[in-house]
């Protein structure tokens, strides 16, 4: 690992640019697990009387009530969008590119980067972001920044929003798992209800913001197909692996002066026709990119 990380520092330093490509496990590394302490410390009420373990799952569940399940996803949102993310892999990602030509393609919705100083202009959040909400139907390409309405829903549970917008309960207090009905958000233009602006079917908003950043990804990727440039893959699996990992090898194929580099848990093989302009790291990718650091 120590020779590939060599490796890894005289590419970034010799390339032109750099297109960094965000998954999951890139917010895993930073510490946004959906399970294990940090589930119970926030959920532990839900997992005891619905019988699941995991934030992915109880975002599912099919709860009785909007109140109930707004009590549920208002706290899901709040922790994994608003609350600082416990690790600094963000900000050491951040340092490892902030002078250079970057730009960053990402299926995560969970804010950290421009929470952590990239530049919005060079960001592209393809499925969305936990910070917006949308008309559920939908009826217009329009979004809402939802803290305001997602801070009174966290607040009418009992909780207290302390430094790094952590979530605490008053001694011997119990959260409530549902909240109270007028705070069920609703859509401004139509009045049906409001959900996250997250893709997960073909009603996905896609609004002016997504539209720039969609162009702005474009260009960026036309301007540099046949420049030095490291397609930086982290954290990424096969749940969506058109988006960034296949797009990221076809970009290497297409260029000869490209270099494509994988940063995971476990390595995981690429093509050979870009296997010998390629570099494979298995592990903690926080520690990684903190070596990674000049």
């Amino acid at each position: 690992m120590d020779q590939k990380i060599m490796q890894l520092k005289r590419i970034i330093a010799d390339a032109d640019a750099v297109m960094i490509g965000a998954g999951a496990g890139l917010s895993t590394a930073a510490g946004f697990v959906y399970f294990g302490e940090r589930f119970d410390r926030y959920f532990g009420d839900f997992g005891r009387k619905y019988g699941f373990f995991d934030m992915y799952s109880g975002g599912f569940y099919p709860y009785e009530t909007q109140e109930e399940f707004w009590a549920f996803f208002s706290r899901n949102i709040w922790v994994n969008r608003y609350v600082d993310a416990p690790k600094s892999v963000y900000q050491d990602l951040f340092q490892l590119v902030k002078d250079k030509d970057y730009f960053v393609l990402t299926t995560n919705v969970d804010h950290c980067f421009q929470k952590a100083g990239f530049d919005k202009k060079r960001l592209f959040y393809t499925q969305g972001d936990y910070g917006l909400f949308q008309c559920s139907k939908p009826c217009c390409q329009k979004t809402w920044d939802n803290e305001a309405m997602v801070c009174q829903m966290i607040l009418s549970q009992g909780f207290v929003i302390g430094e790094g917008n952590a979530l605490t309960l008053p001694e011997g207090r119990a959260a409530a798992m549902r909240i109270p009905t007028e705070l069920l958000p609703k859509c401004p233009n139509c009045g049906r209800p409001l959900t996250t602006n997250l893709r997960a079917d073909d009603r996905f908003v896609e609004d002016e913001g997504w539209q720039t950043a969609a162009a702005a990804y474009e260009a960026w990727a036309a301007a540099h197909q046949e420049k030095k440039v490291l397609y930086l893959e982290i954290g990424v699996g096969y749940n969506t692996p058109g988006i960034i990992k296949y797009n990221f090898w076809q970009q290497v194929y297409r260029n000869e002066d490209a270099v494509y580099a994988c940063l995971n848990m476990e390595e995981s093989p690429v093509p050979a026709e870009i296997k010998d302009r390629s570099i494979v790291i298995g592990g903690d990718s926080s520690q990684v990119i903190r070596e990674l650091i000049p």
